[in-house]
């Protein structure tokens, strides 16, 4: 099936390879409460979205991440999707701006050509209360991978591709745990520590996509006070 939402945001999952179909049929059916129980309130919030890119790399399936320069004023230093908040020239968010959002500022924090990617999904809205974002997860397809770098050192500390079989591999996997007390799920992956926002959207994906695998909920990582 093939949605379009105007120029540069046709979304379609035909011609997926095998094994991300799981991911976009799950795309369909979920709900925002599956996703997570930060949902976005009934007025506010600044309007942004993320790309969630899957493509096929050296050792198999993997997903693009990058983290953010330790200078930035909000999640410095983290682990995170490219994305970023809507701009005027996106257009109408309900018309297919937040699907430009995610591939114009996946271009200028990595280099990603939006004309590579194809988008097969989009997941319900969600909040990050520690920055007001109401952010929309974009699914996309890197059918034509070409080089990524940061673009800017002063956003994108560096861009990194993560093989799904690490982010599945329990070994990997932990409970963060914030000095506030709030605890959710996290990856060692990549030479770093995921959490927050964007581990808690890969752990439903994998969930929901039925790659997760079991493992030891009970293990924990602290994370560093300036987190």
């Amino acid at each position: 099936m093939t949605s379009t939402y105007g120029r540069g945001a046709a979304i379609t999952a035909e011609g997926l390879p095998t094994w991300l179909e799981p991911v976009a049929r799950a795309s369909e059916t979920i709900e925002p409460h599956q996703l997570s129980r930060f949902l976005p309130p009934d007025q506010g919030g600044r309007q942004s979205a993320v790309l969630i890119l899957f493509g096929d790399g050296p050792h198999g399936p993997e997903l693009l991440l990058l983290e953010r320069a330790g200078t930035l004023r909000s999640h410095a230093g983290q682990p995170s999707f490219p994305g970023g908040a809507l701009d005027p020239e996106d257009g109408d968010p309900a018309g297919g701006g937040l699907v430009r959002a995610a591939l114009r500022e996946a271009q200028e924090e990595t280099g990603v050509d939006p004309a590579s990617v194809q988008i097969f999904g989009v997941l319900p809205q969600l909040y990050i209360p520690v920055s007001g974002f109401v952010v929309t997860p974009v699914l996309g397809w890197w059918r034509e991978p070409g080089p990524v770098a940061p673009v800017d050192q002063a956003e994108t500390a560096r861009v990194f591709a993560v093989p799904v079989t690490e982010l599945t591999d329990p070994e990997n996997r932990a409970m963060a745990v914030h000095p506030s007390g709030h605890t959710g799920p996290a990856f060692r992956v990549g030479g770093a520590l995921v959490w927050g926002f964007t581990a808690g959207v890969i752990d439903r994906i994998l969930h929901y996509a039925g790659w997760e695998r079991p493992w030891d909920r009970d293990r924990r990582v602290p994370l560093d006070w300036r987190a």
